[in-house]
């Protein structure tokens, strides 16, 4: 972990020289990193402001986007998988939660935990899963996405932060996948990373009713590094002529290229 010069309750945690995660103690609303912004429009917009929410989030760090919720939407149940034992426990002991936060943190596999949930328990899914720097293979199928499915209330809404580059082999099959089980589909990327011209990451946002695009695109458009929300049409002409991926042929997400999220 290591501290942050301008913002004195301010952390970045990296895993292998890596950015994982960072938190303000003081200010559990900053948020630092870009793709964290964009999942939190998502969140602001999945409800009206300040409504509680039932949020599964699978992949926690430093429980950025926990704490972000919990800050936003007082009286949220979050419940947050981390498969690092030793993150989870670190991350306990020098970055705590505030007093009645209404986070509860298991340990354990991702997919393993969304299968044992009860069925329509959450409004929200969150995937925010990386074994070092890349989305494990078992959490790219139809098969895991259908156990999110699930989950979910009707009105619910399935939110991943992926990654990749041009040509875009393993984001447009997760773009397919996603539309094989969800009504609606839309992606939060910098147009940098959609012309292909850098590695980068792309929030998915998917559910059973239209997710809240407009309201995405403005928050997105205003940040200060501005990304694009694709939906309907031109969602569809990015994503080609990929298929959805099965059990049978899922493959990582791709190593990202040296100095891609690197920490200066």
């Amino acid at each position: 972990m290591l501290p942050d010069v301008d913002r004195p309750a301010g952390w970045l945690l990296t895993v292998d020289g890596a950015p994982q995660s960072y938190v303000d103690l003081g200010d559990p609303e900053y948020l630092e990193f870009e793709y964290v912004r964009r999942l939190a429009f998502a969140v602001d917009a999945a409800a009206p402001a300040g409504r509680a929410l039932d949020v599964l989030h699978l992949g926690g760090g430093a429980m950025t986007l926990p704490r972000y919720v919990a800050a936003t939407r007082p009286g949220s149940r979050q419940e947050v998988v981390e498969a690092d034992r030793a993150l989870a426990a670190l991350v306990a002991e020098h970055l705590p939660l505030v007093p009645d936060h209404g986070v509860t943190i298991r340990t354990g596999d991702a997919r393993d935990l969304v299968e044992r949930e009860p069925a329509g328990a959450y409004d929200l899914v969150v995937a925010d899963v990386f074994g070092g720097s890349r989305v494990p293979a078992h959490l790219t199928s139809v098969e895991y996405l259908r156990s999110a499915e699930r989950v979910l209330r009707p009105d619910g809404l399935y939110l991943a932060n992926l990654a990749d580059g041009a040509p875009f082999a393993f984001l447009k099959p997760q773009l397919a996948t996603l539309a094989a089980v969800f009504e609606h589909v839309c992606l939060l990327a910098e147009p940098g990373v959609l012309r292909g011209r850098r590695f980068g990451n792309a929030v998915v946002v998917a559910g059973h009713r239209e997710p809240p695009v407009a309201a995405m695109a403005r928050r997105a458009a205003s940040d200060a590094f501005p990304a694009r929300v694709e939906h309907g049409a031109s969602l569809r002409k990015f994503t080609g002529t990929a298929r959805p991926v099965h059990d049978s042929d899922a493959v990582r997400s791709p190593a990202p290229p040296a100095g891609a999220f690197s920490v200066g």
